[in-house]
């Protein structure tokens, strides 16, 4: 492979990425939309935002899913994260786009 052709074989597999990246935030954003309809009903229900059930059901499948390369273990840390941020979309929904509820609970 030449010097042109690799920086080539670059660019087309980092456009690629940024292609993959794309998809990535809609589906997050996807996701997030979906988590907003939970924390309503939890609100709604008087229910916790912290389900530790849940969130291994949530790891398993997404580790069950996974058909490499990426190990498990590193499946298991982004889903841990997503679902912090997640959290975190419900609290602050439920401190700011209802405060006076938050602040009779």
């Amino acid at each position: 492979m030449t010097s042109e052709e690799a920086k080539d074989a670059l660019a087309d597999c980092r456009s690629r990425i940024d292609v993959v990246d794309r998809r990535i935030v809609a589906l997050l954003n996807e996701r997030t939309r979906i988590v907003e309809q939970i924390g309503r009903i939890k609100r709604e229900m008087e229910m916790a935002i912290y389900e530790p059930k849940r969130e291994d059901e949530v790891f398993a499948n997404a580790m069950a899913s996974n058909s490499g390369p990426l190990p498990p273990e590193a499946v298991k840390r982004i889903f841990e994260r997503i679902i912090d941020e997640m959290r975190t979309v419900q609290k602050v929904n439920m401190l700011y786009l209802y405060p006076v509820m938050h602040m009779a609970i």
